[in-house]
């Protein structure tokens, strides 16, 4: 019976240690700008989404967490492979910076990919939109919107809009 309950008492301790484990790899918090590489990054928050390389060498990538997440990193490496910063980028300061005008490529610099299930094609007004789910400063989910030029791919306008899947068509809490 003793060797039971000692197992009883470490079970928790155990989930609580593979949880915080999986946490730090889910954001790269346990990452180090500076010192820690391009191969360590990857090892820790696994295959990005998408990744850029610039001219000079260095390279961005980005995780966005879902499919229903509400958060997406960006990574920055530097040319000698090691970690620049990582970015959380579904806020209002980068939403600021998707400006009328930019191509999707651009977009997809600032923001990451948006959920494959929240990409709407719209034929009568050859429109294409694309929506991030957010935590809002209010800690309530909303969408990020980017209404594009079918034809062309060059963004028309951005808004933002409750997520109203909640309890009673409400914005639900975010839980991070």
């Amino acid at each position: 019976m003793d060797g039971n309950s000692s197992g009883w008492r470490r079970g928790p301790l155990v989930v609580c240690v593979l949880l915080l484990a999986a946490c730090a790899g889910y954001s790269g918090s346990n990452l180090k700008p500076g010192v820690s590489t391009l191969a360590e990054v990857v090892a820790s928050m696994g295959e990005p989404a998408m990744t850029w390389k610039d001219p000079d060498g260095s390279e961005q990538l980005a995780y966005p967490r879902g499919p229903a997440g509400t958060q997406t990193f960006m990574v920055h490496v530097a040319p000698d492979g090691k970690l620049q910063r990582i970015d959380k980028v579904l806020n209002a300061a980068h939403f600021a910076r998707v400006q009328a005008g930019m191509s999707k490529d651009q977009v997809l610099r600032i923001l990451g990919p948006s959920g494959s299930m929240w990409t709407q094609s719209y034929s009568r007004s050859n429109e294409l939109a694309w929506s991030w789910l957010f935590c809002n400063d209010w800690n309530v989910q909303e969408f990020f919107d980017v209404m594009f030029d079918a034809s062309t791919g060059i963004v028309r306008s951005t808004g933002q809009h409750p997520n109203l899947e909640g309890v009673s068509g409400t914005s639900p809490p975010c839980s991070q």
